[in-house]
């Protein structure tokens, strides 16, 4: 990487990170989602271990899914490790229980991942996360965010995320 380019994304990096502890605390229950089985789910509930959170439009499923596997051949110990898939449910015109049979394969697919619905796109409005795409976010055992991706993740990025992973286990 030239010089220059290590800058500016050092610089980025920087302002990212200056912003990232801003997320406020989110609850999804009753009309604005929840988890797969109806009860609440809460942004308190990212603490004590280190978190990937990806947050997805249905229509966008396959675009961060080489991240999904990545981090599965990773095998990080459950113990301090775990994953969340936000589904953005407001974000696709597909209906509610097409995207509930889905989910449901989805857990039988990644069953250490909790499955949760966002049906108002909460985290778009709330956490500033890009709407119609897909965002995998890191937060540290204390719930602080320290690194985010919107979009397609670059190799790059994955390598980061995994780098990151591994440092705060």
């Amino acid at each position: 990487m030239k010089f220059i380019t290590k800058i500016k994304y050092l610089t980025a990096l920087v302002g990212f990170i200056g912003s990232a502890f801003a997320l406020g605390p989110v609850t999804l229950e009753k009309e604005l989602g929840g988890k797969l089985d109806g009860t609440a789910w809460s942004s308190d509930s990212l603490r004590n271990k280190v978190h990937v959170l990806f947050y997805v439009d249905p229509d966008e499923k396959e675009l961060n899914e080489h991240v999904g596997e990545r981090l599965k051949k990773e095998n990080f110990d459950r113990k301090n490790y775990a994953s969340i898939a936000v589904i953005n449910m407001d974000a696709t015109w597909l209906p509610n229980f097409a995207l509930e049979s889905a989910l449901k394969k989805k857990q039988e697919k990644y069953p250490d991942t909790l499955y949760v619905k966002d049906l108002k796109k909460v985290l778009v409005s709330k956490w500033e996360l890009k709407d119609d795409s897909s965002n995998v976010l890191l937060f540290d055992k204390s719930g602080k965010l320290i690194f985010k991706i919107e979009g397609k993740a670059s190799n790059d990025q994955l390598e980061s995320l995994v780098k990151m992973i591994k440092e705060n286990l």
